[in-house]
């Protein structure tokens, strides 16, 4: 048995704000052989995760959010945003199921913020994913105006969207 508690978060905080990527995982499986892959996210908000989808090895995936405030973006074929979930504990939207083959992206929104993952297993780390062509890779230069670019369309999308509102769609644009 595994004791999820609010030090372990904190732990997972901090290893996290000292990470390069400034997020950190806790896996709660054994071993990627599992059936089912549980883990823990801690990320800041400058970590950057280039939008991808699961395509090659189609497994849905789920979040929950578990401490401070998250968005799920979901992208057009073109690498425009379609929607914006904006997730977390104390938000109308505490978690999202999303099927395979959907480009995707999460961003922190806050200092100290967790969700759980968890997808079917085994997981292939040599393989996970199928990274988007027009998203920067994390290690480019321009990865981190990228993503300022996608944390501002989070912060635009909440500032004029009711708090009852949980989908915020931008086919129209």
């Amino acid at each position: 048995m595994k004791i999820l508690n609010r030090a372990l978060m904190q732990n997972l905080t901090e290893q996290a704000q000292k990470n390069p990527r400034l997020r950190q995982h806790h896996n709660l499986h054994d071993s990627y052989d599992e059936p089912s892959q549980r883990l823990l996210n801690a990320m800041e908000p400058n970590s950057y995760i280039r939008p991808h989808r699961h395509l090659s090895d189609p497994k849905p995936e789920a979040f929950i959010g578990i401490r401070g405030k998250m968005a799920l973006l979901i992208f057009s074929e073109e690498g425009k945003i379609e929607q914006i979930y904006p997730f977390g504990p104390n938000e109308d939207v505490v978690g999202v199921d999303l099927p395979p083959g959907i480009w995707h992206t999460v961003v922190s929104l806050e200092e100290g913020s967790i969700f759980y993952e968890t997808k079917p297993g085994p997981f292939n780390p040599i393989n996970p994913k199928d990274f988007a062509p027009w998203a920067p890779d994390p290690d480019s230069t321009d990865a981190l105006k990228y993503l300022q670019s996608l944390r501002q369309a989070c912060k635009l999308i909440n500032d004029v969207i009711p708090e009852d509102c949980c989908r915020v769609s931008r086919q129209d644009e």
